[in-house]
């Protein structure tokens, strides 16, 4: 990969490893550690965290006095982790330096070196232990984390997303996270309506947003799912939730139940036919992926290449079988050894790790990436495995088309199927399906053009037509997009031929730090006074977050909603106006608010103190 330290451990999941192949069709999203935002929303102590900085924006940062430092980092990033360690030794000398991640599989003999301490364990319960401060029970506070989604380099949509859980009981013997946590679950959020309480915040910030669940198996654990599903039911609201599941824990429910949670997306490991893993144990694959399909659940089918039973033709005979099953996308993986899994104990054992990664650990290291054949296999050389794999993502994109149409056409079945249902929550969904697909209208024309074969093009232009018959032909403004797109698509290819404007920018996220960069219009709210504390923080989605603690009189409401709509015509960020931990909110007071800031509704959301269970929001 050109951008970022190594295939599949560069700056985006999609682009770089799962739509490789798919060029200016791949949809682009740049993620972080979302760790280290989750332990910093937890802690008591003044926190920044950097993602994607420069040596220069580190260095610069380091020489503002810190205590504590925390580098997350994984295998084949574990020159970069000696990089900036080096770097907080030479600028913060003083400073204490937290090693964590999963690149902590290794040793303390290797790790020692680079680290005062080394978090093995789950980060909110380390990190205040080690600090000093005392324990919290879970859930935790969920911090608010949203990924942004482009085509042609046009956002297209944001995404929140909701930590559930660690670990994963079902124990592939490849699997770092499975053993990592010794074959555990740590439910970060224990309990079904905890998980849909951080899904409702994402809500509040902006209704209708896209939520990821992240928990290895989510589904596995029946009566947690079966609450969410019930605390979807009672609000009734038809959300798009991507979730992460098995075919054994899938196997558990029926489509109704699973839409009934709002899921319209899964990743499932497909591995290989005769992987024999134990959680592909349950219903057929080929009609559990058109049963979903048909519903408009989209598929990302994961597989393994260079498993020891596998030779090129049935490494063929598994790909053909599983484009036949037409998933959403397809990522596929080379089988590798990973410190503390059973697969690396078994190499080592029998002495099957290539000779020039035993002489080197830290080639080793950066090539554990799933794009590189480590361990001799009983039938392929490594060339053989790595073309394999090549031909896996180019036969993917070459065959199915780009992922963004499939997606639309699942989209389009599942609304087909449900428009008509008694069921008024699956016809609400239909509607979502409907309108996802109206705003996908402007990219036909750009896959027509561009698309990668003719026969994928024709099909295109034929998913098109079917699309425009089941909700309508383009208006005016429609085709002006469509022309727009098709530009900003030729753009895409061109800066990706040429290699520019790929890198992410500085993101810095701020926690419990006075005057931190919100910036000074917003600041200024800081000054209030009275029986109430104000805290402003930058987070993401160009959102200043304003959050209000202690008892707020009507006189306090009336300076902060003044304060408010001064900084509100200057600036264009978004707003949420955080009063979840007010003591005491009077109706009058709530009412006072919501008046206040009526004119600026659409880019403010009001976050009220919670009576019970519920929590409510007149933004």
């Amino acid at each position: 990969m050109r951008y970022g330290d190594a295939p599949s451990v560069g700056y985006e999941l999609l682009y770089g490893q799962v739509t490789r192949a798919q060029g200016l069709f791949s949809p682009r999203a740049t993620h972080i550690h979302f760790s280290l935002e989750y332990i910093a929303e937890n802690l008591e102590a003044p926190t920044t965290v950097l993602q994607y900085p420069t040596r220069r924006e580190l260095v610069r940062e380091l020489r503002g006095g810190y205590d504590v430092v925390g580098v997350s980092f994984v295998l084949s990033t574990f020159h970069r982790m000696k990089e900036v360690v080096a770097l907080i030794r030479q600028h913060a000398p003083r400073a204490r330096i937290v090693l964590g991640g999963y690149g902590t599989v290794l040793s303390d003999e290797v790790l020692r070196p680079y680290g005062d301490e080394i978090c093995r364990e789950e980060g909110v319960t380390f990190m205040r232990r080690s600090l000093g401060e005392p324990p919290i029970a879970m859930p935790h506070r969920h911090p608010q984390v949203v990924s942004r989604l482009r085509v042609f380099g046009t956002e297209v949509s944001r995404t929140g997303m909701v930590f559930a859980g660690l670990g994963c009981p079902n124990g592939c013997d490849f699997c770092c996270t499975s053993h990592f946590f010794k074959r555990r679950h740590v439910r970060l959020l224990p309990t079904g309506r905890d998980i849909y309480r951080a899904v409702v915040r994402y809500q509040e910030i902006e209704p209708g947003m896209s939520i990821v669940v992240l928990d290895e198996d989510f589904l596995l654990n029946r009566k947690r799912a079966m609450e969410f599903r019930d605390c979807v039911q009672e609000d009734g609201r038809p959300l798009s939730i991507f979730v992460f599941a098995s075919v054994r824990a899938i196997s558990q429910y029926t489509v109704q139940e699973i839409l009934e949670m709002g899921i319209d997306g899964f990743w499932i490991g497909y591995e290989g036919t005769r992987s024999g893993f134990a959680k592909q144990q349950g219903r057929p694959v080929a009609e559990l992926f058109r049963d979903l399909r048909e519903h408009g659940v989209g598929i990302l089918a994961s597989m393994i290449v260079g498993l020891p039973y596998q030779t090129p033709q049935i490494i063929e005979e598994e790909l053909s079988g599983l484009l036949a099953l037409k998933p959403d996308l397809g990522q596929f993986l080379i089988y590798g050894p990973t410190p503390g899994t059973p697969f690396f104990d078994r190499v080592v054992k029998e002495g099957l790790l290539h000779r020039d990664l035993t002489e080197d650990p830290e080639r080793y290291y950066r090539r554990c990436t799933g794009f590189a054949a480590m361990v001799t296999h009983p039938t392929m050389a490594s060339a053989q495995i790595e073309a394999a794999q090549a031909r896996c993502f180019r036969e993917d994109f070459r065959r199915l088309g780009p992922s963004i149409y499939r997606s639309i056409d699942t989209w389009l079945l599942g609304y087909l199927k449900l428009k008509g249902s008694p069921n008024a929550f699956l016809r609400a969904k239909a509607a979502r399906f409907a309108s996802e697909i109206r705003q996908a209208y402007p990219v036909f024309r750009a896959g027509v053009l561009f698309g990668p074969t003719r026969r994928v093009r024709l099909r295109i232009a034929r998913l098109q037509e079917r699309v425009h018959a089941a909700l309508g032909r383009p208006t005016w403004t429609e085709r002006t997009r469509a022309l727009a797109a098709t530009c900003l698509a030729a753009w895409t290819g061109l800066t990706l031929k040429l290699g520019l404007f790929q890198h992410p920018r500085l993101i810095r996220h701020t926690f419990r730090i006075p005057g931190a960069r919100a910036g000074r219009v917003w600041n200024r709210l800081r000054i209030l006074s009275g029986e109430h504390t104000v805290e402003v923080e930058r987070r993401p989605l160009s959102t200043v977050w304003v959050r209000v603690a202690g008892t707020l009189d009507t006189g306090g409401a009336s300076r902060l909603i003044e304060s408010m709509r001064r900084a509100l015509r200057r600036k264009r960020e978004r707003v949420v106006l955080d009063l979840a931990r007010l003591v005491l909110l009077e109706e009058e007071v709530a009412q006072r608010i919501s008046e206040g800031l009526a004119t600026y509704r659409e880019r403010v959301r009001i976050l009220l103190p919670r009576i019970g269970e519920a929590a409510a929001s007149p933004g």
